[in-house]
């Protein structure tokens, strides 16, 4: 009998309206589980790219054919993408790309150490923080290239120079994404881990730092990007012995007048460039996927 009764008491869904909740049930399931095949997948993720590339060709050619500048001076992709590819085909030119990348990654690991080591003792301390917070940023504001000078004074004309650089340019974005990372922590995060007995180095570890890794990454982004522009202004003014690199073979080409050249190996920088931003991408969308704010 009470059954019967909390029937009639529901209350009556309109057809017209039960019709319309249905349909949006159903493209709601489709949506979740229609998956893009791998060909789809790779399109989607690839013609972004292709389409900047031909528009940045397309403006590159327009440029050319305005007549701002001579030919020689100012190539177009006609007249330089036959010169990079001649270089890809040359193994010097990968020996000079090789020794790059082994300085950029010798320089980031070097930078992601002791950034996460300042930036970790900094956000935990009162007192460090109003030592050192201000100069942490005043140092990533510093142009790079103002540290040479006192590079080549302490290291002279070594690896030791560019590394020093480096280090200076990318360590402060990655000691300062890791302060703001633990600055941003949610204060129920805070209370929550204490109240399941999270103490110092363990709170630390086992919350902040996981909390912060969003903000981390950032800063690690930024730090590849300071670190990046710090190797190649050191290779182009650092010099020393027979050793080729991109900034050697950069200046080289622009102390010949080769416009050609210099246009493609500052491709290849640029390459690089976008390549580790990919990788720092994938890093960053798979992140989001295990806290689960990947969009769709």
């Amino acid at each position: 009998m009470a059954l019967d009764v909390g029937k009639k008491d529901q209350p009556e869904i309109d057809p017209a309206l039960r019709e319309q909740l249905a349909g949006l049930d159903a493209l709601e399931l489709g949506g979740a589980t229609a998956k893009a095949g791998p060909a789809r997948r790779v399109w989607s993720a690839l013609w972004p790219i292709v389409t900047a590339v031909a528009i940045s060709l397309l403006a590159w050619q327009a440029v050319v054919w305005s007549g701002w500048k001579e030919t020689y001076v100012l190539p177009g992709p006609g007249d330089t993408l036959p010169e990079f590819w001649d270089q890809m085909t040359k193994g010097s030119f990968w020996e000079a790309v090789a020794l790059t990348l082994r300085r950029a990654v010798v320089g980031f690991a070097l930078s992601i150490v002791i950034g996460t080591v300042v930036g970790g003792l900094v956000s935990q301390s009162r007192i460090l923080r109003r030592a050192f917070g201000s100069l942490i940023t005043g140092l990533q504001t510093m142009p790079s290239i103002a540290w040479f000078p006192l590079s080549i004074l302490l290291f002279k004309l070594s690896e030791g120079a560019i590394l020093f650089v480096v280090v200076l340019g990318a360590a402060p974005s990655i000691a300062n994404g890791l302060i703001a990372g633990v600055d941003y922590t949610p204060t129920i995060l805070l209370r929550a881990g204490k109240v399941m007995g999270l103490r110092g180095v363990n709170l630390y570890r086992h919350l902040v730092l996981p909390a912060s890794l969003p903000t981390f990454v950032a800063g690690l982004k930024q730090g590849w990007a300071f670190a990046w522009r710090s190797l190649m202004a050191g290779e182009l003014l650092v010099v020393f012995g027979d050793t080729t690199s991109l900034g050697v073979l950069l200046s080289q080409a622009r102390e010949l007048a080769d416009t050609p050249a210099v246009i493609s190996y500052m491709i290849v920088i640029l390459i690089v460039g976008i390549i580790i931003d990919q990788l720092f991408g994938f890093a960053d969308r798979a992140l989001r996927r295990r806290w689960g704010l990947e969009r769709g």
